[in-house]
């Protein structure tokens, strides 16, 4: 960051001055950006004008002083109140804010109205990780091609950039479907703490366990992707849905016994067990998949109801 040119330190704005937007704005303050902040309660600006920052009276302000606009508000509804007013022509329009895809896809349509080009962002790091190379944080993109291309280096500043395609809805998706994944480990976590909580055994020296197996155990994504692009369930079982279904219920009689809610396991569990009864005992759990999918459920509900029509 401390060999970019002059020239191609190009100003920008930052619509949003909370734990994140700060963190942002620190980060390319310190590349030498100009950084012009706006935010609704103008005290939480001040430590950033104190370092540099410009400090708008408000959004519409904000929004003509940079060509390239960053928001990172609470939600999508702030983003459109914030940006109400605003001159979106000839912006280029970059949303942090955490959202839905269709939020993603929606405000794109309407940057467009408006004038503007648009990506959306997911950003997969907490606020310390940013401006930090080694920490491994990095930004979903989605949306205007031409638009990322011309800033990604500046984009690239306060975290790792990657693009996964125009479709502005995408960068929540990875975003989401990836915390989604995370939220369910965090779930194993916590069930696997509460089996032992009742015994002499310390959860300090537990958690390296834990660490290493589901270290060990996240390596199955990769030939579980393989099976579903394929739709070939039964190739490579290792351990098969029926071995599975049986074991689960070990974990469930342990934790009765353990005087521990099976309720973080049971939704599993219940899944591969409906997965087991469509006669799929011989394949891979991750046909279970199927069953996740409210769209193809609801297809064949339909066509089912066809049928019985039809006979």
């Amino acid at each position: 960051m401390t060999d970019k040119t002059p020239a191609a330190r190009i100003p920008l704005t930052v619509l949003g001055t909370g734990a994140m937007g700060t963190a942002l704005v620190r980060a390319w303050l310190a590349a030498g950006h100009p950084v012009t902040v706006w935010n609704r309660t103008t005290a939480r600006t001040g430590a950033l004008a104190a370092e540099g920052a410009a400090v708008a009276a408000s959004a519409a302000e904000a929004v003509a002083a940079s060509r390239l606009v960053i928001v990172c508000l609470l939600d999508d509804a702030s983003v459109g109140a914030a940006l109400d007013g605003a001159g979106l022509t000839g912006r280029d329009l970059v949303n942090l804010t955490t959202g839905t895809p269709a939020e993603g896809r929606a405000r794109a349509g309407w940057a467009r109205e408006r004038g503007a080009r648009f990506l959306d962002g997911g950003i997969m790091a907490v606020p310390p990780m940013i401006g930090s190379p080694e920490s491994g944080g990095y930004v979903f993109y989605s949306g205007s091609a031409e638009l990322f291309e011309e800033h990604r280096d500046t984009l690239a500043v306060p975290a790792g950039t990657r693009y996964v395609g125009e479709d502005a809805g995408f960068a929540a998706l990875h975003d989401v479907a990836l915390l989604s994944a995370m939220s369910g480990m965090f779930a194993g976590i916590m069930h696997a703490f509460a089996l032992i909580g009742p015994e002499d055994i310390a959860p300090r020296d537990f958690a390296p366990l834990l660490v290493s197996w589901l270290g060990a155990m996240t390596g199955s994504a990769r030939p579980a992707a393989d099976r579903i692009e394929s739709g070939d369930y039964a190739k490579d079982v290792v351990s098969n849905l029926a071995m599975q279904v049986a074991g689960n219920a070990t974990l469930l009689r342990t934790a009765a016994e353990q005087g521990v809610s099976p309720e973080l396991l049971t939704p599993y569990t219940a899944l591969l067990e409906r997965w087991l009864a469509e006669g799929h005992g011989t394949e891979d759990t991750t046909g279970a998949v199927e069953l996740l999918n409210l769209r193809r459920t609801a297809a064949s509900t339909r066509s089912d109801h066809v049928m019985d029509k039809t006979c």
